[in-house]
């Protein structure tokens, strides 16, 4: 790889590392850098977690993407995102939507379709390149539990754009469960968007499910607060070697415990 590539993805790597973290003070993270502009956030609900036992909890995340100087929004490629070790994640018992069932549906058919299988919606947006100009389209996003693999499981994101040809996304997002400090890693990669003319510019997710399996309820996401701090590592790989990379940590409160 030549040298000056090299010092602009370090570049932009520390630049992520150092803006992301600013979002632990409940600010939303800004990257500024090499005529690319994100912007993300997140955060749950509720705050106040126990130490120990994991509660529910929902989960909300957003990001949009724009060029500076009146340039196009870079292509993002694809996406790593790592989740804190006291978050857990649980899709047993949980119907599994498969991307054939839903390949070739409508928002609105997938979610028919597939409707015990939700476990979180959204929208996104993306920048068509076109002869007379940008041209923005926009979708309803859908997230279900995908079919498992190798003993980890997935999410199935699904969306759906018209212009400037109809064009339908069931993307399978492994999900590996690891050791350390994050409890799981979600692996994406973006197809092309109208035959490589388009590129992403928003993202909003809102992840939770609860759900009764085995004659007791669940939450497809909880957590607890064992250190005062959640952490979401992300790394965005973009277009000609563009890498973003850096974390976002929110507080948690202590939840009293029961009893005392």
């Amino acid at each position: 790889m030549p040298r000056k590539r090299l010092r602009r993805i370090a570049t932009l790597i520390c630049a992520g590392a150092l803006v992301l973290a600013a979002s632990a003070a409940g600010e939303g993270a800004l990257v500024e850098v090499n005529g690319l502009v994100l912007r993300a956030d997140g955060g749950f609900q509720p705050r106040s977690l126990p130490r120990r036992q994991f509660a529910p909890i929902d989960f909300e995340g957003h990001f949009d993407i724009s060029g500076k100087g009146g340039r196009g929004a870079p292509v993002l490629e694809s996406a790593v995102v790592d989740f804190d070790r006291d978050g857990r994640l649980s899709a047993g018992g949980l119907p599994v939507c498969a991307p054939e069932q839903i390949a070739s549906a409508s928002p609105a058919q997938a979610r028919s379709v597939c409707a015990g299988a939700i476990v979180g919606t959204g929208h996104l947006a993306a920048a068509i390149q076109l002869g007379s100009g940008a041209l923005t389209v926009r979708s309803p996003l859908t997230i279900f539990n995908g079919p498992p693999q190798g003993g980890n499981p997935t999410a199935l994101l699904h969306a759906q754009i018209t212009v400037p040809a109809p064009q339908t996304f069931a993307i399978v997002v492994p999900i590996e469960k690891r050791r350390g400090e994050f409890r799981y890693r979600a692996r994406l990669e973006v197809p092309e968007i109208a035959g490589g003319l388009g590129a992403l510019t928003h993202v909003d997710v809102k992840v939770g499910r609860r759900f009764s399996a085995g004659g007791q309820r669940r939450s497809y996401v909880s957590a607890h607060c064992s250190d005062g701090i959640l952490r979401t590592h992300g790394r965005f790989t973009f277009g000609e070697g563009t890498i973003v990379d850096g974390s976002v940590e929110k507080a948690c409160l202590y939840l009293p415990a029961q009893g005392r």
